[in-house]
């Protein structure tokens, strides 16, 4: 880790570190299974994904029980096949997860409702085995696809093989990996906010086989409900690679550290500004050195004047102190799982830029007001979270008024009884809340 300690710097305040500690904030900084923790909250995003952690456990424990529960219900050979494989693929993943990421120490459970309703589920692009698919594509059966991403951008650096570089938002790290093996740079990093994915990524380029289960999107048989999968690399990653948990917004490194940085899918993802991002992007390459972009261009914010298309992000890279921009475009098959009947090809653009000027830096990135992250300072009565209340005191009511006796216009009257609406507007306002809880339930989307 010798090259790597020479250029990390804190992520609160970006002054170098010293085996991990920032004279400046007093912290040292925690390593977990050997890999750095090195975000602002140590404590508190160590406490974010065991609660996340935890819940993944509480829902595989209620999917397996509803898998067994329904199988002593049926009679079909063939139901008999599929929740047999789920029922037993569940209890094993269940084990896997648990013994991964075991040094995030597990606290007294509780249900699955409590954390359901504490909303300890990350949104879908950032939970804790979101990227299920993407952990077997690299590390079982996707080597083409891993092929097709590899060649394409070491084709870009061959002419000039990179002494230092970094892949922000690595997921489950084979981009990384393979780069490194080919391109032999004295340093690569793989950095990601994830712990699943960075635990995983360690014990694999250590040369470490990990059981794990996949439960195909739309399998192919019955019997492929739930595969159990054993996970390798192709070899022990050379001397040199390094992975590290961290915020790609707040990446922990000194300016000018890398001669490469690589955002696989990163860009368009991530919840942040992309001129923000790219500054911060700028700031991290040497000057001469170049960044990739590696992705679909696929936007979709709740802004629609921030769903940028290629031609834009092209024209933010040279508002951000990058020339020389080229991008190419391929069509790619894209978690093509040999077991399942869920595919797609995707137009996949990679674009290369030189940095030739320093970009103005991005104000420090932060995810949470001091008011969370930091606990000292009063929660403020924002007026969204009073909105927020009244809507949860009338979800509240509704539920409270299912007890198994009263109708819909039962429970309407009570509305207007407490003058919160009309009967009439509440009868179809309360229909229409239920049938949105049917669907969720039906939907497995509660879990």
């Amino acid at each position: 880790m010798s090259k790597l300690n020479d250029i990390l710097a804190c992520p609160r305040c970006g002054t170098a570190l010293q085996a991990l500690h920032c004279n400046g904030c007093q912290i040292d900084y925690p390593t977990h299974d050997g890999v750095p923790w090195l975000v602002a909250d140590p404590p508190g995003i160590r406490s974010e994904w065991r609660n996340r952690w935890q819940a993944a456990l509480a829902d595989l424990e209620s999917r397996q029980k509803a898998a067994r529960d329904a199988l002593d219900r049926t009679s079909s050979t063939a139901a008999t096949e599929r929740l047999s494989s789920l029922a037993d693929g569940y209890t094993h993943q269940h084990h896997a997860l648990r013994s991964l990421l075991s040094s995030l120490g597990l606290a007294r459970p509780a249900d699955l409702e409590t954390y359901l309703a504490l909303k300890t589920r990350l949104p879908s692009q950032m939970g804790l085995t979101s990227y299920q698919a993407n952990v077997f594509r690299d590390w079982c059966w996707g080597d083409t696809e891993s092929s097709a991403s590899h060649d394409t951008i070491s084709n870009l650096l061959a002419p000039m093989p990179p002494e230092s570089m970094v892949v922000l938002g690595a997921g489950a790290g084979r981009l990384a990996y393979d780069l490194h093996q080919s391109l032999g740079p004295d340093l690569s990093v793989s950095l990601e906010i994830n712990p699943y994915l960075t635990m995983l990524l360690k014990r694999l380029a250590g040369g470490d086989n990990v059981d794990l289960t996949e439960f195909p999107l739309a399998p192919s048989s019955g019997a492929r409900s739930a595969i159990r999968r054993t996970l390798s690399a192709p070899a022990v990653a050379a001397e040199g690679f390094e992975v590290i948990l961290a915020d790609a917004m707040r990446p922990p490194f000194l300016p000018a550290s890398f001669d490469v940085v690589i955002t696989p899918w990163l860009v368009d993802v991530i919840d942040a500004e992309p001129r923000e991002l790219l500054a911060e992007i700028n700031q991290l390459l040497k000057p001469g050195g170049h960044w990739i972009y590696h992705g679909s261009v696929g936007f979709t914010r709740a802004q629609v004047a921030e769903n940028i298309n290629l031609e834009e992000l092209l024209e933010m890279a040279a508002d951000r102190g990058f020339t020389d921009i080229s991008s190419t475009e391929r069509a790619s098959p894209y978690l093509d799982c040999p077991d399942s009947r869920h595919g797609r090809i995707e137009s996949i653009v990679t674009m290369m830029a030189k940095k030739v000027e320093e970009a103005v830096p991005a104000s420090r990135h932060q995810n949470l007001p001091d008011w969370i992250a930091k606990g000292r300072a009063p929660v403020p009565a924002l007026a969204s979270f009073r909105s927020q209340a009244m809507v949860t005191r009338i979800h509240a009511l509704i539920m409270s008024l299912i007890d198994g006796k009263r109708t819909l216009k039962d429970m309407a009257e009570v509305m207007e009884a407490q003058q919160l609406m009309p009967k009439d507007e509440a009868e179809s306002a309360i229909r229409g809340f239920l049938i949105k809880m049917l669907d969720e339930a039906r939907s497995g989307r509660a879990l």
